[in-house]
């Protein structure tokens, strides 16, 4: 959002676009310098009829003055703007990074424009950008959403404004949401189909229902069998922070090197693998590896790193058009589910298969004896 839009918004003194000061000036100042009435101003800025001599009048005014009205007070007046404000947790994030894209293409395409506020992560800032967003009745608002509150589902219930939140479940509303919980328990099968039973999970805080949840618990329960857990050597919490994952996995492997480290993130991932690396230990000989996102920096790797790929582009393609259908009354599903594939790189050792080499080779060294 530019900054003389934010000032506006805030009922704040702006510069016009000649650099002029502009104070107060108001649509009764443009009336009154063009001898025509403050609704004849209105109608001129909202596309309204307005006689010729009176269009001529006005826009000479407008052009010596460069006065341009606010979007929030202009917005009050009309019952569609063709904007739509997207809230997200980061900029920084590949998977933030392609939802965003998708939705800013597929909305203009529909004739829409964006206003894009980010959080860093901060719940209280989705409040206050939510709440911010809504004084400008933009058209419709979507929350790429880390967490879901009470707060935040009053304030769906207090407002008109078409609500629609991506990545996490919200009851009292609209979401479109990933998989987390099956692409979750596809790598707890696969980590124990593999042989592994030595296990370090790296996930993010349960206040995060999706990522921090549902995703773990998807892969505790993948890697069950008969009722019975494979061996977890810890379960460690971390953040979404690359370093903070480097710094982590250093103190885990100060402690003992566990054969396979599950990651929450390909960010996450990335940064374990880092520390790996910096031991002079090997993935997947050492310590095998698996994250969940499909970064392409997980391909530059050698190995590549084995990932679940959600389909991110298709997930903000899907936001879009739905968020249009609520603005138009077309009826939505309360809750739609974005698939997954399951990459198997070539971070992920087979140890199963390794044993049974292992074995064989013993066995024909004892024929031999």
């Amino acid at each position: 959002m530019s900054a003389a839009l934010y000032a506006a918004a805030q009922n704040e003194t702006v510069l016009n676009r000649k650099g002029i000061r502009m104070g107060k000036l108001t649509m009764a100042d443009i009336a009154r310098q063009a001898g025509v009435g403050k609704s004849t101003v209105s109608r001129y800025f909202n596309n309204g009829y307005v006689s010729d001599e009176a269009r001529t009048k006005i826009s000479k005014v407008v052009q010596k003055t460069g006065f341009e009205p606010s979007v929030a007070a202009q917005n009050l007046r009309l019952k569609e703007t063709h904007t739509i404000g997207i809230i997200a947790p980061t900029m920084t994030s590949v998977v933030t990074g392609r939802q965003l894209t998708a939705m800013d293409e597929t909305l203009r395409e529909a004739g829409y424009s964006c206003i894009i506020i980010t959080t860093n992560h901060h719940p209280e800032r989705e409040i206050a950008a939510i709440e911010y967003l809504r004084s400008l009745r933009l058209d419709g608002v979507i929350l790429i959403a880390t967490t879901i509150g009470k707060e935040l589902e009053a304030l769906q219930k207090s407002s008109e404004v078409p609500f629609l939140v991506v990545g996490q479940e919200f009851e009292s509303g609209t979401s479109i949401v990933y998989d987390d919980y099956r692409a979750g328990k596809e790598v707890g099968q696969y980590a124990r189909r593999m042989g592994h039973e030595d296990i370090v999970y790296l996930g993010v805080t349960e206040k995060d229902e999706a990522v921090g949840r549902l995703r773990k618990q998807g892969v505790f329960d993948g890697l069950k069998q008969d009722g019975e857990t494979v061996k977890i050597a810890d379960m460690r919490e971390t953040s979404f922070s690359y370093e903070d994952a480097r710094v982590l996995t250093e103190q885990i492997l100060d402690e003992h090197v566990p054969t396979l480290i599950i990651c929450a993130t390909d960010k996450i991932a990335l940064g374990a693998c880092k520390a790996i690396q910096e031991r002079g230990l090997r993935v997947p000989e050492d310590v095998s590896l698996i994250g969940f996102g499909g970064y392409e920096a997980g391909s530059l790797l050698t190995p590549s790193l084995t990932s679940v790929h959600f389909q991110n582009h298709e997930a903000g393609v899907l936001a879009a058009r739905t968020l249009i259908s609520m603005i138009h009354g077309v009826p939505v599903g309360r809750m739609q589910l974005v698939g997954y594939t399951f990459d198997k790189g070539g971070s992920v050792l087979d140890r199963r298969a390794q044993a049974e080499d292992r074995a064989d080779s013993d066995g024909e060294k004892t024929q031999e004896d």
